[in-house]
């Protein structure tokens, strides 16, 4: 079942069937209106070195190949709306949609998804939280992603709540070494670390999410065996949540590049068409 397509995603989602697909993640471009990139960054310890890092080592930085691509939408609401039609076309009656965006567009867009889902099938909004980058000076640093989650029928969907992964007490002495030894389930507040820069995940790939946050999505809004899609696939993250535990996956992608890297990440897995 699983595949991987190089192409615009609005005419491969008319071409899926209705009702065919269990749990769809996307994560469009936020319309930042500015050039986003990554420039691989190679580092070396040398004391002559042009970064301080861990313990006050020097590091000797050498620039890489860079990424990028033009994040402006004359018409964002026009871009997004009719794939989000065609996402709650395709998505089964027990499924779920989520939506990935940050504080730019999202409450423009939760409005547009509410006339296409309903509001009766807004389930909950997760607020990612992380600590990474740069300071304004001016504002207050936004540290944060939105993530939309519907369900096609709320009162029919998969939560498999046992899936959780479980968070420490902040105070295990007030709840009792039983408690403290489970941990607690997370709530709607995730708190959680971007990919890191030296991580054997990074694919030096802007806007790549972590492997963890598709993987406490996939774990509890789905079923081994069933089919995640995600038409926004970048460099196949959640494609890689799917196949760790035992799902389907159709990822969709226009970037030569992402699809590159897919082939590179799922290369040990089998019967995957691209």
């Amino acid at each position: 079942m699983n595949k991987v397509y190089l192409s615009d995603n609005l005419k491969v989602l008319k071409e899926l069937d209705s009702e065919s697909i269990d749990l769809i993640y996307i994560d469009p471009p936020f319309n930042t209106k500015k050039k986003r990139s990554l420039t691989h960054l190679k580092t070396e310890q040398s004391e002559s070195g042009d970064r301080t890092g861990f313990q006050d080592k020097r590091y000797t930085t050498t620039k890489g190949k860079t990424r990028a691509y033009e994040d402006t939408f004359f018409d964002y609401l026009g871009f997004l709306e009719p794939r989000i039609i065609e996402c709650h076309r395709i998505l089964k009656t027990g499924g779920s949609f989520f939506l990935h965006l940050d504080y730019r567009e999202v409450h423009y867009v939760k409005v547009l998804t509410d006339t296409i889902f309903s509001r009766d099938c807004f389930m909950n909004e997760i607020i990612w939280s992380f600590d990474y980058g740069a300071r304004s000076k001016k504002k207050w640093s936004a540290k944060h992603n939105n993530i939309l989650w519907y369900a096609k029928d709320p009162k029919n969907y998969t939560f498999n709540f046992d899936q959780m992964d479980r968070l420490p007490y902040l105070a295990p002495g007030l709840v009792g070494k039983e408690k403290a030894k489970r941990g607690k389930t997370p709530t709607d507040s995730w708190w959680g670390t971007i990919v890191p820069t030296n991580s054997k995940e990074r694919k030096n790939y802007p806007t790549q999410k972590p492997l963890w946050l598709l993987e406490r999505i996939i774990k509890i809004h789905s079923n081994p065996g069933d089919i995640i899609l995600d038409c926004f696939a970048g460099t196949g993250t959640t494609g890689e949540a799917a196949m760790k535990h035992s799902r389907e996956f159709i990822m969709i992608e226009e970037n030569k590049e992402g699809i590159e890297i897919m082939k590179k990440r799922f290369a040990a897995a089998e019967g995957i068409k691209i």
